[in-house]
């Protein structure tokens, strides 16, 4: 099983979108993790003032999750042992079919317990994380930096990497790294 992870903001998404284009099947842990948590869930965990309209109420479980690291344990210590069943399910499915696939898994260091051959880090430095997380959703510095910091740092995952997917600039040059590291793939 390929890993590929990153932290928030550094282009998981674009870099899972070419990789698909270029055949590959990418097996996402947040749409899985999305799938799993329902609003039942999480009215369980945490109560009703994070459901609205019998929906989960993404923004304030968002910030309930950023800002209370305990809350994040409790959220993490129920959702990733049902994250990760599911993964190795759909690994060993394609596994046995031959298909190309890698697993895109934003938390991997944080949440470890996987068993990876490869893993391979989209990589940009925190000022840009900041800047794209900030506009992407448009939240201000503080509460970007809050997001970041519930992360292991962007720099300490690029040591443990086997493989980095440079995204410190534009699409073209993204598109370039990510040929680069399916290149090296097929070479080995």
């Amino acid at each position: 099983m390929i890993v590929l992870t990153g932290s928030i903001a550094t282009g998981k998404s674009s870099t899972c979108r070419i990789l698909e284009e270029s055949g590959f099947v990418v097996v996402d842990a947040d749409k899985i993790a999305k799938q799993l948590i329902n609003a039942k869930v999480i009215e369980k965990l945490f109560g009703s003032k994070y459901i609205k309209d019998n929906e989960i109420d993404r923004k304030a479980l968002g910030d309930l999750i950023f800002n209370d690291s305990a809350k994040r344990e409790a959220l993490n210590n129920y959702i990733h042992p049902l994250i990760r069943e599911e993964i190795y399910k759909q690994a060993s499915t394609m596994d046995a079919k031959n298909i190309k696939y890698i697993v895109d898994i934003p938390l991997y260091f944080e949440s470890g317990h996987y068993d990876a051959k490869m893993v391979v880090l989209v990589y940009c430095d925190r000022e840009q994380q900041i800047k794209r997380l900030m506009e992407r959703d448009g939240l201000s510095k503080k509460d970007a930096l809050i997001r970041l910091e519930s992360q292991m740092d962007i720099e300490e995952k690029k040591k443990k990497a086997d493989y980095v997917i440079d995204n410190s600039s534009d699409e073209n040059h993204l598109a370039s790294e990510v040929k680069k590291f399916i290149k090296y793939l097929k070479d080995r």
